[in-house]
């Protein structure tokens, strides 16, 4: 009896520890279908229930600047930096990466895979005004591309050049329908379902590099946020079992993220 009277109490206490975070995710995260791998776990381990907004870096930045989430987890240095710098988050701490990648017509009419840079290849799509996709909605893949254009020697314009304001998913199905080149995140471009005639050109220039971050919103600023649970989302994310889950998540035996917190 005693036992059954143990059990319940443990029982209720760990029911007591569960809390609620919410936090803002870019939708490449959440295309990569890592989420479903990692959500469970972190439920598991710590007791917290992860509720994930996903938007585009910049919406999930001005969640965090407007305290609606707990914590975000987005991908663009400068505007995290940003984001600590202003006061909205405590602190930017790196968790994994993966790289950015281009995608297009499997015949490739604007030979970006011979490029040897990124900022070649999109002089290359500019010079012949082939179709090109942005997403156009302020994510952190936005940004970088936004940044490559600034790079390279093209310019791009409109009839061939077409914002979307879409996520990851969204904007990946518009480029399979026009047949249309695509800066994409190389998860999101392995787990996308419907490639059509579309084909991973161009590849492994250090710019696409890209880097995901966790930045906790800070309590100074907004008081109700539930810093405390998003810390202990932060120590997970950052432990040794975080980064046997991420290093070995694979989308057709591809491993797509790489682990680079340090505890």
């Amino acid at each position: 009896m005693r036992w059954i009277i143990a059990l319940m109490v443990w029982l209720t206490g760990a029911a007591a520890q569960a809390e609620d975070v919410k936090l803002a995710v870019t939708t490449s995260f959440q295309n990569s279908g890592l989420s479903d791998i990692l959500l469970p776990a972190i439920a598991a381990d710590t007791g917290v229930n992860v509720q994930l907004l996903v938007v585009g870096t910049g919406q999930a930045i001005r969640l965090g600047e407007a305290g609606d989430v707990d914590a975000i987890l987005v991908h663009a240095r400068s505007a995290e930096e940003a984001f600590v710098a202003m006061g909205y988050g405590t602190h930017r701490r790196e968790i994994m990466y993966n790289d950015f990648v281009i995608i297009g017509p499997s015949d490739d009419p604007a030979g970006i895979a011979a490029a040897q840079s990124a900022q070649m290849a999109l002089g290359a799509i500019a010079d012949i005004g082939a179709a090109f996709v942005s997403r156009g909605d302020d994510s952190g893949t936005h940004k970088k591309e936004l940044d490559l254009w600034a790079q390279s020697d093209g310019v791009p314009t409109a009839p061939w050049y077409r914002e979307v304001g879409a996520g990851m998913g969204a904007a990946l199905n518009t480029a399979a329908g026009l047949n249309a080149y695509i800066l994409a995140d190389r998860a999101s471009w392995l787990n996308f379902g419907n490639k059509a005639d579309l084909a991973l050109l161009y590849a492994g220039d250090p710019a696409l590099f890209n880097q995901y971050a966790f930045l906790p919103v800070s309590p100074v600023r907004h008081p109700h946020v539930k810093n405390d649970a998003a810390l202990r989302l932060e120590a997970w994310l950052t432990s040794a079992r975080a980064g046997q889950l991420i290093d070995t998540y694979q989308i057709d035996g591809q491993q797509v993220f790489t682990f680079n917190a340090t505890e």
